[in-house]
């Protein structure tokens, strides 16, 4: 009986943390789109392992001014899209460390990230994709074989 309880809790654990995973996707999809209607986007994220998690929108013109700012900061599912101040009116081209003084270490590797992005894309490029945990732990284990042959 208490291996049916168990299984009962971590089922309706996984329904309610996809149920919230569904509204916050559909958050950032608002925001996403609301931007969109007033200038291309930069996105910038960075993912925390343990730490709050951090994604980055800026709402661009054609000459890289920035016309608003949003960003998506939490540990949790329950994390909202809300402004980031400070960034309307500036030129993405142009932000550096200086401009983020006032970030977190997160909010400063996201914002970096989407400069990065956005000028990789508006010179032709193409943002490269970056590996799953999973696919890094086999290009790990594929070294450590491969090393191990070698020796």
């Amino acid at each position: 009986m208490q291996i049916f309880v168990i299984m009962m809790f971590i089922a309706v654990a996984f329904i309610v943390q996809t149920g919230l995973g569904y509204l916050q996707i559909k958050h950032f999809s608002k925001a996403y789109t609301e931007l969109r209607k007033i200038g291309k986007v930069a996105i910038g994220k960075r993912p925390g392992k343990i730490r709050a998690g951090t994604i980055v929108l800026f709402a661009v013109s054609q000459s890289g001014k920035i016309l608003q700012a949003k960003k998506i900061q939490g540990v949790t599912v329950m994390a909202k899209v809300r402004d980031l101040q400070g960034f309307t009116g500036k030129n993405i081209k142009t932000l550096n460390e200086n401009d983020l003084e006032a970030c977190n270490k997160l909010l400063k590797q996201a914002i970096l990230e989407a400069v990065s992005n956005y000028k990789i894309i508006m010179s032709g490029g193409q943002i490269p994709e970056k590996n799953s945990l999973f696919k890094r732990v086999m290009n790990q284990a594929d070294r450590l074989v491969s090393i191990k042959k070698h020796n």
